[in-house]
């Protein structure tokens, strides 16, 4: 891919993710849109992914990688390149996983999200595909 066309993909890319900072809602209740550390919460994965496409950090999307994205309203957020250890929680199996992507999705009581993965991870994990499960239940533990 020629430099100038990866800037304008990135270009774009970072205008669309403005956009959506822009005219998401704001809330003094910083810790309502983070899961309560050591609850547990919901994992969901991508879905289909045009190829070519990039993460909110700029790398190309790849389904299969042990990668996973994080809320745009989480407070605090995730770094880009924090590595999370999840464990699901019915069969017990862990990953670490890095985050290299943002959502618009955010935690609440009733949908406590707090990742979504690529299909690959969530695979790994225990999570079906097909027919897609929704979610699985997850513990998530910050490792660096």
């Amino acid at each position: 891919m020629r430099k100038a066309t990866l800037i304008g993909r990135l270009a774009v890319g970072a205008a669309a993710l403005t956009a959506v900072v822009t005219v998401a809602p704001t809330s003094t209740a910083a810790t309502s849109d983070t899961p309560p550390p050591g609850q547990d919460c919901w994992a969901t994965h991508y879905g289909y992914i045009p190829p070519g496409a990039y993460t909110a950090s700029g790398e190309l999307f790849d389904n299969n990688a042990n990668t996973a994205a994080t809320s745009l309203s989480r407070s605090p957020q995730l770094p880009f390149g924090t590595k999370v250890k999840v464990t699901n929680v019915a069969n017990g199996t862990s990953l670490v996983v890095r985050v290299n992507d943002r959502g618009t999705f955010g935690w609440t009581p009733s949908v406590p999200k707090c990742l979504d993965l690529t299909d690959g991870a969530y695979s790994r994990l225990g999570g079906v595909l097909n027919p897609d499960s929704g979610h699985i239940v997850v513990k998530e533990e910050i490792v660096r």
